[in-house]
């Protein structure tokens, strides 16, 4: 089982005892928090989509520790003209431990459908197809048997 969450304005794909780094929540390490937007669930197969989210649905994860990412450095230059330019910066993070998905509420995806058989009344069935002529290939081979006036040019007149 496994689910599609939205966590502090993105969107992580989660299912139970998986560790997470998300941006900074305002919850203490150690505290359980709980997350409504659950735009899509998987359980075993069966898919049940919201729209965008799943009323009812939550998923249910622990704050492990807040720590700060990695180092990414930025680096600006333009060649020929002296300039340099270097940044450096780390992301706030939060650890989450995802305890579990309840999936109650929301509305199942409709299977799809197979094409209806076509059932045809006996009238249809005993009534003889009528043949008709195609009336367009006549009309063209009539433009096209049809002789092509000719144009006047300037020397002609």
């Amino acid at each position: 089982m496994y689910a599609i969450v939205e966590i502090a304005g993105q969107q992580f794909k989660v299912s139970k005892d998986l560790k997470v780094y998300v941006h900074r929540l305002s919850n203490e390490e150690g505290s359980k928090v709980s997350f409504d937007k659950v735009l899509l669930l998987d359980d075993n197969g069966t898919i049940t989509l919201g729209a965008p989210a799943i009323e009812g649905a939550s998923v249910e994860a622990k704050v492990l520790q807040h720590l700060k990412g990695d180092k990414v450095i930025i680096f600006k230059k333009k060649r020929r003209k002296g300039y340099k330019k270097r940044n450096g910066h780390r992301q706030y993070l939060t650890q989450i431990l995802i305890e579990g998905i309840s999936a109650t509420g929301g509305k199942k995806a409709a299977p799809k459908k197979e094409a209806a058989p076509v059932v045809e009344t006996v009238e249809e069935v005993a009534a003889p197809k009528k043949a008709k002529a195609p009336k367009a290939e006549k009309a063209t081979d009539e433009v096209a048997a049809a002789p092509k006036k000719a144009k006047k040019t300037d020397s002609q007149e």
